[in-house]
């Protein structure tokens, strides 16, 4: 069994509009606001099975208006868009961080399928 990861550091770049995550394994994060507003582990963007997940667009501009600690496995994501119902988990921000380039590539090609802007 995998161990938990843990963040020894979360620190929000406002106005570069990221969150910047570094772990005890060493890894170190800088993920955009964007990014995470379109992978939102919430029911709204992921649906309520594995087929349901929601292509979200117009969100280049989007910012992060804060952080909230939720215990100690995750942190709830404020932003600007007024979206706050996901629920980060240390993991699911790891995955995101290793995942990055084929998240955001398949992201892309979902919003040129369906005719959407960023």
């Amino acid at each position: 069994m995998t161990r938990d990861i843990w963040p020894t550091e979360l620190v929000l770049k406002r106005a570069e509009r990221r969150l910047e995550i570094a772990f005890d394994d060493g890894t170190r994060l800088s993920l955009p606001a964007e990014y995470l507003r379109v992978e939102s582990p919430s029911a709204e963007v992921q649906g309520h099975g594995p087929d349901q997940k929601v292509t979200v667009a117009g969100k280049h501009a989007v910012g992060i208006t804060g952080l909230e600690p939720v215990g100690n496995y995750a942190v709830r994501i404020l932003f600007d868009d007024g979206h706050d119902t996901g629920i980060f988990t240390w993991r699911y921000l790891s995955e995101l961080g290793a995942e990055y380039e084929t998240r955001w590539a398949a992201y892309l090609a979902a919003l040129k399928a369906q005719g959407l802007e960023r």
